[in-house]
């Protein structure tokens, strides 16, 4: 939730194309030049990340921010409230309902844990009555059903919901948070100045790893400088932390996720160079099985969510879900682009008139030639499925012996196909579809 509080007047201008076509049927004539940046994308992923060996493919699990916010009132909504019930009912959901077993393995508590004061020690203190048992005894809970633990902090005075943040206690709380067992630490920046984040939040990494407890660094470093003016330092960045946040908090609404997609595709040459195993930027929480996203847009953000190497974090009432949008958060094939281990951040390849396509490089890898996920996206709002026609050459999929192509979604396998040969796919408003071409070696023909 790195700008929910704060720096509401701040926003950047995202470019949405919303004018309309007549034609149904699209024929696109994407540039082979479109290939380029791929070079500047794959020689850039070799760089410096965290020491901590962790995050080698983006993480997963549950966070409760977006879904349960700051709901502290544990008198009148028991049910819903940040508490240590809260966490435990989603731990067994997680584990019953077959998400950990789909790759969802961390259970991260956001704001609102603490006490609103530290102890007489200077020590954090959970709220001793929606978290009687204390912090560790959560930890422990979630281990014992074989997943990771995570929390929320603030590189500030507070956090942004005005609990006490690390400023001034960085080595007590590194070790704290050791001593409490926990796997991933996502550090906010509200109540902080962003021009003294380069040495704050890089200093709280090496704290860190000095505990000797391997701990997942998620940091709100650029976010917090790019609404201040301030270019980040993304080698920096990527140095000392797993993942990080560079655009607004996601809400549940269409709009908040077509702003986000915007602003990965309008900046994708400063963003998607700096993602890679062990350093992935962060476009914020899925908010599949909510309130906001219909069963066609959850489709498109889980589908975009995977191109972009995102982490894969729900923010969802387990309990509640519907088939249709659990089905989708486990839906493996689409998952298994996510969490791709040569961890190229895909890029989107051709937008006009509210059609998209993204493309994400993949394994298997044959002769330097990449297997590739493929996603077609409809932005329109005229009401009626849009036809795209393209050969997979046009995609840059141009290996001789050709691709094997399914459909991710509806697990249609269309055969091996070649470069010449054209596709046609039939895209819902505000949907997706999604194609694997896996590259073929000779010996498969």
């Amino acid at each position: 939730m790195a700008v929910y509080y704060t720096l509401m007047s701040l926003h950047f201008l995202v470019v949405y194309v919303k004018s309309l076509m007549t034609e149904n049927i699209f024929s696109l004539r994407i540039l082979s030049m479109f290939a380029a940046p791929w070079i500047i994308i794959l020689l850039s992923t070799t760089c410096y990340s965290l020491d901590n060996g962790l995050a080698k493919t983006p993480p997963m699990g549950w966070l409760s921010w977006e879904r349960f916010r700051c709901n502290t009132d544990c008198v009148n909504d028991p049910d819903n409230c940040i508490s240590e019930k809260l966490f435990q009912t989603m731990t067994d959901l997680v584990v019953a309902d077959g998400y950990a077993t789909a790759g969802y393995e961390y259970i991260n508590i956001d704001d609102c844990w603490l006490e609103k004061h530290r102890g007489h020690d200077g020590k954090l203190l959970a709220d001793h009555q929606r978290f009687p048992n204390g912090i560790r005894a959560l930890s422990d809970y979630i281990h014992s059903r074989g997943l990771k633990f995570g929390i929320y902090e603030d590189y500030g005075n507070f956090t942004c919901a005005g609990y006490p943040g690390i400023i001034g206690y960085e080595q007590e709380d590194a070790f704290q948070f050791a001593e409490w067992n926990v796997d991933y630490v996502k550090l906010d920046g509200c109540y902080s100045l962003p021009h003294e984040m380069d040495l704050g939040y890089s200093k709280f990494g090496k704290l860190l790893n000095s505990t000797g407890k391997a701990m997942v660094y998620s940091c709100s470093w650029p976010v917090y400088q790019i609404y201040a003016g301030i270019q980040p330092n993304f080698s920096a960045v990527k140095t000392y932390c797993n993942l990080w946040r560079n655009f607004d908090d996601i809400q549940d609404s269409w709009t908040s996720v077509e702003n986000i997609i915007d602003y990965y595709g309008n900046n994708q040459d400063l963003i998607a160079p700096n993602a890679g195993p062990g350093h992935w930027n962060d476009p914020d929480m899925l908010i599949i099985g909510n309130f906001g996203l219909s069963y066609e847009q959850a489709k498109t953000q889980f589908a975009i969510w995977s191109i972009l190497a995102a982490p894969l974090l729900m923010s969802v009432d387990l309990r509640t879900i519907r088939p249709q949008f659990k089905r989708i958060l486990q839906n493996r094939k689409i998952i298994a682009v996510d969490q791709d281990p040569l961890g190229i951040q895909g890029r989107r390849i051709y937008k006009h008139k509210g059609i998209e396509i993204w493309s994400k490089p993949i394994g298997p890898l044959y002769n330097n030639f990449y297997s590739y996920a493929i996603a077609f996206i409809n932005r329109r709002s005229d009401g009626t499925p849009s036809d795209i026609s393209v050969t997979l050459k046009e995609l840059g999929l141009i290996h001789f012996y050709g691709y094997r192509v399914e459909d991710l979604y509806e697990n249609v396998d269309y055969g091996v196909l070649y470069p010449n040969t054209k596709i046609k796919v039939k895209v819902n408003p505000s949907g997706v579809v999604m194609l694997k071409g896996e590259v073929q070696l000779p010996n498969e023909m």
